[in-house]
């Protein structure tokens, strides 16, 4: 069954921008200017309008970054310490002041990887060599382990090993299943909701999730979409129901055709949980979101892709699974 194809908007020449006044001070420490007027502002700015969700980055999350890069320049301001030479000892005291001001782990995560990004944009405007902020964890919250039940990576392996490596409708069904919860991070209801008609062909394959309160276009894993689409060639023809046709379908003579509901999704990955020997109290369908999530972060470091891969509108969220990677 061929993917739903898109069309993409046509493309537009763009005015080259007006080149900015080159800064003379490395940071206001260095300057009376405000932070965006520096060496090292411009230089955050660029990585915001080119980096930050693919270079479409909104206002809101603009206004985020810079409010955390303020904070952190007053800071540095009141200790008398140049961002552009702010040693690791630096970054640590900070982080200690954010603890004594009754910050949440959370809250220090997300400053903390602000700060990451803002001197990784530094150092590729040459400004630095060095990233200060990179090997600073957030304290420990002892809660998160506890709150966000997830699968090691190990255990992860063993668990999509469980599924017979056969070429059979319910098995490439359950591929997929398992991988959009446990490795793009989709909420239980939203492999639920999915349809064939939210799928984008393209190169990533892009599935249009439909979530709590808005959709966001998640780009599918080259050997997950291959799974995927072998599952709909496999499984021929579905019933259509109101919202459109079911990505994922139950099997049997009962309900097979019809849309797997959110009981049939608990009721399929608790089997493999159970038959590779990993379902425990707090491990079920949602601790897979959680798997993927924790790994998202442990690989790219990257709190604005992960919070857009969960869909989640609030950064401290998403904040949470950077603290369960720097407790490990």
């Amino acid at each position: 069954m061929p993917l739903s194809a898109v069309s993409s908007p046509p493309l537009r020449l763009l005015r080259p921008s007006p080149r900015p006044t080159a800064a003379t001070a490395c940071c206001p420490v260095c300057s009376p200017q405000p932070v965006p007027d520096t060496a090292m502002g411009q230089a955050f700015a660029t990585f915001l309008r080119l980096e930050v969700a693919q270079g479409a980055a909104s206002p809101d999350t603009q206004r985020g970054y810079w409010s955390q890069v303020r904070a952190w320049a007053a800071w540095c301001q009141a200790q008398a310490c140049c961002l552009a030479t702010a040693p690791v000892t630096a970054v640590k005291t900070y982080r200690q002041a954010l603890v004594e001001a009754g910050y949440q782990p959370a809250s220090i995560a997300h400053k903390l990887a602000v700060l990451r990004r803002f001197y990784a944009a530094a150092i590729a405007q040459g400004l630095r060599a060095d990233n200060p902020a990179l090997g600073v964890h957030p304290p420990r919250d002892r809660r998160a382990a506890e709150l966000l039940p997830s699968l090691a990576e190990g255990e992860l392996v063993g668990l999509l090993q469980a599924v017979p490596r056969t070429e059979t409708a319910p098995a490439l069904r359950d591929r997929v299943l398992l991988a959009l919860l446990a490795v793009q991070g989709l909420r239980t209801v939203e492999v639920a909701r999915a349809n064939v008609e939210d799928l984008y062909d393209g190169d990533p394959v892009v599935l249009r999730v439909r979530g709590k309160t808005r959709d966001r276009l998640l780009p599918l894993r080259p050997d997950l979409a291959a799974v995927l689409q072998a599952y709909l060639a496999a499984r021929g023809a579905v019933r259509q129901d109101a919202t459109g046709t079911p990505l994922v379908a139950a099997v049997g003579n009962r309900a097979g055709g019809q849309r797997l509901s959110r009981r049939g999704i608990r009721h399929v990955v608790d089997g493999y949980l159970r038959q590779a020997g990993l379902k425990r109290p707090g491990v079920s369908d949602h601790a897979l979101r959680h798997t993927a999530a924790t790994l998202a972060y442990k690989y790219t470091r990257d709190l604005r892709a992960v919070q857009h891969m969960l869909g989640h509108a609030d950064p401290r969220t998403t904040a949470r699974y950077a603290h369960l990677v720097g407790s490990e």
